[in-house]
């Protein structure tokens, strides 16, 4: 299940960062396109928060996944 929603937020992060360009390019407006840009390298850090592995070779999903 948490592969799952990993790879809905990379999805979400893709469709932010083609949607922000979309947006850019037919209003020239800067500002919600930005946004969504940062929201969606929240997102991808907030996968590589729980995906990469820490100094002793664990990954925090995996402790999650245990359960």
């Amino acid at each position: 299940m948490t592969n799952l929603v990993l790879s809905l937020v990379m999805l979400a992060a893709f469709a932010l960062i083609t949607g922000a360009f979309v947006m850019w390019r037919r209003t020239g407006e800067a500002k919600q396109p930005v946004l969504m840009l940062i929201l969606a390298a929240i997102a991808v850090m907030n996968v590589l928060i729980w995906t990469v592995p820490t100094a002793d070779g664990n990954a925090p999903i995996e402790a999650v996944n245990a359960q």
